[in-house]
């Protein structure tokens, strides 16, 4: 415990609860949210189409949403409200999935990856997107693939980056509508990978922003704001680096479920992660440069403020020599009793001053 200045004693800061503390001691492949976004009910939404039509409603039971089988039509399945640990359980079991892909749906600090099953593709994935202030917004999420059909997990409702594929299925655009649940799957991946571009320009504007002010003004606040930087771009970069290995997978697998024509899609977005990856390289680099930048400024702008000190010194040491000696109280100094005396030393100190001066002008140290 320690003593602050108005002699009270400051209490030491509480303990922060571990992240992992709920799912401590518990037994792989339990269901339990570790998120913050807590106390939501599960939403579902229902995306069902094929070549001729397409339907979107809000099914009333579990067993509306595993009636996909038997439909005819390709299903995109949207789960919102990871909290909801009983209902994502239960609805685990009725579609035969392994205890431990619903304990990774749930569990927000999963690295981003992907498992391959007999009947099904399990993936993890972060959404990233700005919300209305411009701050980065992270969301943990994870989609099953199935034969014909796309669960997608995710925390919130309809806080998503999937408005662009929803629209190709409803207007009949491009190949979604007839193409497999594989080539959907493909779709909502690559709408993922496409919305990091936009948090990328997001950082970038941060990065040219910080730059300017280092170099016209490096105030100790941009000192925050750049360390501040730095630790976002760590953390991007954590979040988006695995998912380019984890399409190289996709594009290599043999399973069934994903067709030799969607492998050739799955290129271009692996050609997008790895143009992500470089780029958030590059920025990581140039957000650790920028407070060696910062350092740099702050430096010479003492060494500026150094050297007017010091050549202002330089400049009254004489001066103040000259004073000095004839400022003492002796009776027998012969310039004392000179008549001019006291303009002779004047005009002395004065020539000493313009000269120095001229001196450190023609040097250029001023």
């Amino acid at each position: 415990m320690t003593t602050t200045k108005t002699g009270k004693k400051k209490q030491p800061k509480a303990k922060a609860t571990s992240k992992f503390s709920k799912k401590r001691g518990k037994a792989p492949g339990t269901v339990t949210y570790v998120g913050t976004r807590e106390k939501q009910v599960a939403e579902v939404q229902i995306v069902a189409y094929n070549e001729q039509e397409q339907r979107s409603y809000k099914p009333h039971t579990l067993e509306e949403i595993i009636n996909f089988k038997k439909s005819g039509h390709i299903s995109w399945i949207d789960i919102a409200g990871l909290s909801d640990e009983q209902y994502i359980e239960q609805l685990g079991k009725q579609l035969n999935l392994n205890p431990l892909i619903l304990e990774d749906t749930v569990n927000v600090n999963q690295r981003p990856k992907i498992d391959e099953y007999d009947d099904y593709i399990f993936g993890v994935f972060k959404m990233l997107y700005l919300d209305k202030n411009d701050k980065i917004v992270t969301e943990h999420m994870a989609m099953v693939l199935v034969e014909d059909a796309v669960l997608v997990f995710q925390e919130e409702p309809l806080d998503d980056v999937f408005d662009g594929v929803r629209e190709r299925i409803r207007t009949k655009t491009g190949r979604v509508r007839f193409a497999g649940a594989d080539y959907l799957f493909f779709a909502l991946l690559d709408a993922i990978v496409d919305n990091y571009f936009i948090i990328l320009e997001s950082i970038q504007e941060q990065i040219e922003g910080l730059e300017e002010e280092v170099y016209d003004n490096p105030v100790p606040d941009v000192a925050k704001r750049i360390q501040a930087l730095k630790k976002e771009v760590m953390r991007l970069r954590r979040l988006i680096f695995p998912v380019r290995e984890m399409i190289v997978r996709l594009i290599e697998t043999e399973n069934p479920l994903i067709k030799k024509e969607t492998k050739l899609f799955l290129r271009d977005v692996l050609d997008h992660a790895t143009e992500i990856n470089e780029t958030l390289q590059i920025y990581r680099e140039m957000s650790m440069s920028l407070m060696e930048m910062y350092m740099s400024n702050m430096s010479n702008k003492m060494n500026e403020v150094m050297k007017v000190l010091t050549i202002m010194a330089s400049i009254f040491i004489p001066l103040t020599f000259i004073a000095g000696i004839y400022g003492m109280n002796f009776d027998h100094m012969p310039e004392l009793h000179t008549e001019n005396g006291y303009f002779v030393v004047w005009g002395v100190m004065i020539s000493l001053f313009v000269g120095m001066l001229f001196y450190f002008k023609r040097k250029g140290w001023l």
